[in-house]
């Protein structure tokens, strides 16, 4: 069911939407420490580094087709703000012509360039075979990836967050059946193998549903034709906010690269910090993609008071939820560690000690990064997309310096504080930003009283 932002009680409503993205994010991160922890026990430790030391290159790819997908629904959610659905039918179309030659020639190029990147970044000869697997699978299936997002994108553009995360749950409760399958014959490629298929038949599935169920979704023949109008207006929202990704993950592959000379064991300890942090931040993150949405339906509405009071309301629960999420992280942390290693392993005390220092130095940081999720969204859904990429620039010249100078002179100390760093720096353009935005839109509209 389409969900209308643009009347009721603003975080009422952030929040009804939210809650669904939360318990999709979450189960998404638990179906990814599934294929790390069964890679970890399955397989072992060097097996676990392997996938960890692509998970920067994967953020690279993957995040610039993720960020151009959400990038390509913000039209449309302005245009469904609007009420004006036969011109948001035209956008979707248009929208599916790019993310169909993007996802096509991303293919092409990682596939072909896999080996070169993971030599690149000084990738340990011992895992890198199974990384070279792993890498491979994923980015061959990318088109799959692609279209899960996307078709997800438009349906909470609508207001529908519930029926991605139903598809999301039948890909979750595959995917770990298939890593049973998978991993004990392929190997990380099996793992690799797993998640493409289910994302591919979560992506069919949530097609199906919008053609049976939606009603506005019933496209007229002239609906289906290329607009360079359109084509140029969504290209100007999405290309930024993928490029916004690469660049951060570029930032990432510079700081993995310098992870790798500490080597496999401290490699696995950061890939294993790093999966039990990305579940603690999951409910941060859906709360910034909750306002693209948000912004992106009052931006069409035209209501930019209800911007300015949503905005504010959704940063004070997002910063008081990651002082919660420390909290955990620093007393519970640990206990995820048995999740991905065997005690029988020879390192896994080292792995232990790393992964715990990791979570207790970096999640001190956790409300920086929920003002940095809520803002960024908010500013792309306002139509803002140059200033968040900008931010995302920041983060890489941090990233940079923190593996050439604070991972050198600090070691591990360094790693732990290379990302909230970056945090810290993008949170200053993006607050400034944010009051911008804030000052300047309301003398393009005329605020609106309930």
């Amino acid at each position: 069911m389409t969900k209308d932002m643009t009347q009721g009680k603003p975080l009422t409503l952030i929040l009804k939407f939210c809650l669904p993205m939360v318990a999709g994010n979450i189960l998404q991160q638990f179906y990814n420490l599934a294929d790390t922890a069964i890679v970890g026990r399955c397989m072992n430790s060097y097996a676990l580094a392997a996938i960890g030391s692509t998970g920067s290159v994967c953020f690279l790819v993957i995040g610039f087709a993720i960020g151009l997908c959400t990038g390509l629904s913000i039209p449309v959610s302005q245009r469904y703000g609007a009420n004006d659905m036969k011109d948001m039918r035209k956008f979707m179309m248009n929208a599916v012509y790019i993310a169909g030659v993007v996802s096509l020639f991303l293919t092409v190029i990682t596939v072909l360039f896999c080996r070169p990147i993971l030599e690149l970044m000084q990738t340990p000869p011992e895992i890198m075979e199974n990384a070279q697997r792993y890498l491979t699978v994923i980015f061959a299936g990318l088109t799959a990836t692609v279209l899960y997002n996307l078709l997800s994108g438009f349906l909470r553009a609508m207001g529908d967050s519930m029926t991605p995360l139903v598809f999301l749950a039948v890909s979750s409760v595959l995917n770990i059946g298939l890593d049973f399958v998978m991993i004990p014959p392929f190997g990380t490629a099996g793992a690799a193998l797993a998640t493409i298929i289910s994302q591919g038949i979560s992506a069919l599935c949530c097609l199906y549903f919008m053609y049976k169920r939606f009603s506005v979704l019933k496209f007229e023949k002239d609906e289906f034709a290329f607009s360079p109008e359109k084509f140029g207006r969504l290209c100007g929202i999405s290309l930024p906010m993928a490029f916004q990704f690469s660049i951060t993950g570029i930032g990432t592959i510079i700081m993995q690269t310098a992870i790798n000379n500490f080597g496999a064991t401290v490699i696995a300890s950061v890939t294993t910090a790093q999966k039990i942090q990305n579940v603690v931040g999951g409910p941060m993150e859906s709360l910034g993609i909750t306002m693209a949405t948000y912004c992106g339906q009052n931006l069409g509405a035209k209501r930019i008071d209800r911007i300015r009071e949503g905005l504010y309301k959704s940063l004070l629960v997002s910063v008081g939820y990651a002082c919660f999420a420390y909290a955990f992280s620093f007393f519970l942390g640990k206990y995820f560690v048995y999740l991905f290693v065997s005690t029988k392993e020879t390192a896994f005390l080292s792995i232990m000690n790393y992964a715990v220092r990791y979570l207790r130095i970096s999640g001190l940081f956790y409300p920086v990064l929920a003002v940095l999720f809520v803002l960024r969204n908010s500013l792309q859904g306002m139509g803002y997309s140059f200033l968040p990429m900008s931010a995302g620039i920041l983060e890489l010249i941090a990233r940079t310096f923190a593996a050439w100078f604070m991972v050198r002179s600090w070691g591990f100390t360094g790693v732990c504080l290379a990302s909230p760093f970056a945090w810290v720096l993008a949170d200053v353009l993006l607050i400034s930003a944010s009051v911008y935005a804030m000052v300047s839109l309301p003398k393009k509209f005329r605020p609106q009283t309930a």
